[in-house]
Order: structure tokens, then C-alpha cells, then sequence
């Protein structure tokens, strides 16, 4: 059975700092992951896809901000996130396996598991 668990959300002001922890059981980190966020009244969106072969994508809004990083001994996936702005917030999400759907071009529905979120607040 594949669970994912994120937490490391918060409150923090505009120009600040948080990392977001995906603890993930019953999938290998290392294959197709991807950290997706939803604001309130809108569509949960991409942040950030990482395939099986090592590579990352971001979406343009991340603008080199936000990092992802694996943890293969705690089979965990990372989102670091810098420089965040009050349109950053919103929940987060973390995601896997893409069911055979490429990892980069994956959207929301493709994602067969999903965690239970994490909410990041950014005040001004």
C-alpha cells in the first residue's frame, strides 16, 4: 500500500524560508514524484516534477526559488522553498507514479497517489 505524508508547512513572512517533507511508503522516492499546490478558489497546479532519471522540472513560477531533493535511505522527497511570496499560498501536495504517463508532462489527475497536503501561509 503506497502512503505519502507531507508536513513542514506554515506561516512565515513575505521573503522567507520553509522545506516541505514527503515521507513516502510502499513507492521508491526515486521514481516519478511531484510537489503540486492548490490556493483557495483556484486549480491545484504543477510545482515540480522529478523523474526516475534524476531530472527536475519547475513551473515558471518557481523561478529558481524552490528545490526539490531525495532522500533515498528515509525514502523521502523534499521541496525547499525560498524567497516565498504571498502567492505562494496555498496547500501543498505531494505526489506519485504518474501511471505511465511521462513525469514531466503528468497534471493532476494522472497521479495515482496523493498526500494529504500541507498548508504554507505567506503574509506581506
Amino acid at each position: 500500500q503506497v502512503q505519502l505524508a507531507e508536513s513542514g508547512g506554515g506561516s512565515v513572512q513575505s521573503g522567507g524560508s520553509l522545506r516541505l517533507s514527503c515521507v513516502v511508503t510502499g513507492y521508491n522516492v526515486n521514481r516519478c514524484m511531484a510537489w503540486f499546490r492548490q490556493a483557495p478558489g483556484k486549480e491545484r497546479e504543477t510545482v515540480t516534477s522529478s523523474d526516475s532519471d534524476g531530472t527536475t522540472r519547475a513551473a515558471a513560477f518557481v523561478k529558481g526559488r524552490f528545490s526539490v531533493s531525495r532522500d533515498t535511505h528515509n525514502n523521502t522527497l523534499y521541496l525547499q522553498m525560498n524567497n516565498l511570496k504571498p502567492e505562494d499560498t496555498g496547500v501543498y501536495f505531494c505526489a506519485a507514479d504518474s501511471d505511465g504517463r511521462w513525469c514531466h508532462a503528468a497534471n493532476n489527475p494522472d497521479f495515482r497517489y496523493w498526500g494529504q497536503g500541507t498548508q504554507v501561509t505567506v503574509s506581506s
